[in-house]
């Protein structure tokens, strides 16, 4: 299976590190293009200073000739300024092309982490995968610079190599066959520190996942007196991760000292049969001159394709790790077919097993409003997973208007019938930006507001509805949090909406203003409400007991209440 992603495109079957690195430098290759161009330039300019200078020691300082000094210093002075231009313009698409690689990746992370068919967040915290979209993203993208300054470095040390030979063919053979053996050194040396950074990013991933998952459950650790273990906790992930990292710090230190060291040789050699060739004769002392000072310059594109092999050892690494959340395969798949409109909101469960359900049996008349009363609550969850379609029953089918979810897209799906869980977290943002956060465009947002309560929750805060409510709604009570999550559902105006538990943490009247509300705004469309609260049980058209994992009755409130022993321990317990 092939999935288009902005910017690169990789197979989802079978996708690697290299695939990643290769779609993110070929979604940049005009801006790598123009600074590999420019920064060429720069570098055979830096190569042609010794060389002007070495010519105007054998013209100019030599022979005592005024006028050929100043002109060799006006060419030298607008040497410079070009290679200032050229390095900063040069610096900057190398930038850009990093920065748009970077963002490419992070929006097809978020992308396939969103997506519908689910799976990639399977067994992985939040954290790591922040983490991932982040830092990784980040190290992919700087290989686009890296590719830029290493064919800089390059073009630099070949012109080098080309002035030395016109000088003395010996020269040019130092330069020529000695770089060569220095870039297959530092490839080698780079394995090791490539699979070092891997194990650092995981580590460092881990950590903050660690941090993350503390910080949300701060209030929890504060009441329970948990503040010790957790230090306990993050203080052994953050030792494995700055170990990691040190690992990996050691690693490019090793790389980067032996390929300097290596280097060094290298000009060195340059330097003495540069100095053997003057002392001989065959070369002048301007030619000695510009043949020490093409040594010293290759100190500087060497030092460069050491860097670069220590990008692309870092960049490979997190390559992999982005290669591995695009790969994870989709727990749900998509299927072809399209629902007709206008939805009408029939929804038909006929022998559903998943979970501990065993053969559920159901029928939602399009508008009704349906309770169901699950006596295990994960009975709930595993009814709740299959209605979201977040995962496909053992056997059975669950259908909408007759069609069975396996054969439609999850993200038709989504704009059909919308499953609200008990649980939803709330985005950082303002009150009523969560309200209208799957909200159709223009809709307006009071009704939805008014039915939930959240309309009285504004009157109470500081700036109303357009109060930050903090990271995860951190700032609200849980009640508020609660009334604000329901009413960005009842926004979003599905044609079905199914509701779990959305008043535990509210008082009484409000729980009974809220049914009466929640049954006036969704009137002739069909809503289910998973729920063990009498004050909405009782506006409900109807009641579905699943007990056991089956549905054994179906009645009013008021009916099965007097009916069931289990029904008045679940409801009224």
């Amino acid at each position: 299976m092939v999935r288009s992603w902005r910017g690169w495109r990789v197979s989802t079957s079978s996708p690697s590190g290299r695939d990643v690195l290769r779609e993110s430098i070929r979604g940049q290759r005009r801006d790598v293009g123009v600074g590999a161009l420019l920064g060429s330039g720069h570098q055979i300019g830096e190569a042609l200073v010794p060389v002007l200078i070495g010519v105007a020691i054998d013209q100019a300082v030599t022979d005592s000739d005024t006028g050929a000094l100043l002109v060799c210093l006006g060419v030298l002075a607008v040497g410079y300024v070009a290679l200032a231009l050229s390095f900063r313009f040069g610096a900057m698409a190398g930038e850009r092309a990093a920065a748009r690689a970077e963002h490419t990746l992070r929006i097809s992370l978020v992308r396939r982490i969103l997506d519908p068919g689910g799976g990639a967040e399977e067994g992985r915290l939040p954290g790591a995968l922040a983490n991932i979209a982040t830092e990784d993203a980040k190290r992919v993208g700087a290989v686009n610079m890296a590719l830029m300054a290493g064919i800089s470095a390059l073009t630099g040390i070949l012109t080098c190599a080309v002035v030395l030979l016109r000088m003395s063919l010996t020269l040019g053979l130092v330069v020529l066959l000695g770089t060569p053996v220095l870039l297959w050194l530092g490839h080698l040396l780079s394995k090791p520190l490539e699979h070092r950074s891997e194990a650092e990013q995981e580590r460092a991933a881990h950590a903050s996942a660690v941090a993350a998952d503390l910080v949300t459950g701060l209030r929890i650790l504060k009441g329970i007196g948990g503040e010790s273990a957790a230090i306990a906790r993050y203080r052994t992930t953050s030792r494995d991760s700055l170990g990691a990292t040190l690992k990996a710090a050691r690693a490019q230190a090793f790389q980067s000292g032996v390929v300097l060291a290596l280097t060094g040789c290298l000009i060195a050699a340059v330097a003495l049969v540069g100095g053997r060739l003057a002392a001989q004769g065959s070369i002048s002392l301007g030619e000695l001159v510009s043949a020490v000072g093409l040594a010293l310059f290759l100190l500087g594109p060497l030092e460069t394709l050491s860097w670069v092999n220590a990008e692309l050892a870092q960049g490979r690494a997190s390559a992999t790790r982005i290669a591995e959340v695009v790969a994870t395969p989709a727990t749900i798949t998509a299927g072809e077919r399209s629902l007709s409109q206008p939805v009408r909101g029939a929804v038909r469960l006929d022998g559903v097993r998943h979970g501990g359900l065993r053969g559920v049996d159901l029928d939602v008349a399009p508008g009704e409003l349906l309770g169901v009363v699950a006596t295990d609550p994960a009975h709930a969850g595993d009814l709740l997973r299959c209605l979201a379609r977040r995962t496909d029953p053992d056997t059975g089918t669950v259908a909408l208007d007759g069609m069975s979810l396996r054969d439609l897209d999850p993200a038709e799906l989504r704009t059909a019938m919308l499953v609200a869980d008990h649980d939803a977290d709330l985005f950082a943002g303002t009150v009523r930006e969560n309200v209208t956060a799957a909200a159709p465009d223009g809709a307006d947002p009071e009704q939805a507001m008014a039915a939930a309560g959240v309309t009285q929750v504004a009157q109470t805060l500081p700036d109303g509805e357009h109060t930050p409510v903090g990271e995860r709604g951190h700032s609200l009570s849980g009640g508020q949090r609660q009334r604000v999550a329901l009413a960005r559902a009842l926004a979003a105006e599905r044609p079905v909406l199914v509701v779990h538990d959305p008043t535990t943490a509210v008082d009484a009247v409000t729980e009974a203003r809220i049914a009466a509300g929640l049954r006036e705004i969704r009137k002739g469309r069909t809503t289910i409400l998973v729920t063990t609260s009498p004050a909405l049980l009782s506006v409900t058209d109807r009641v579905v007991l699943l007990d056991e994992g089956r549905v054994t009755d179906t009645a009013p409130h008021a009916d099965l209440i007097q009916r069931h022993e289990a029904y008045r321990t679940a409801v009224l317990a």
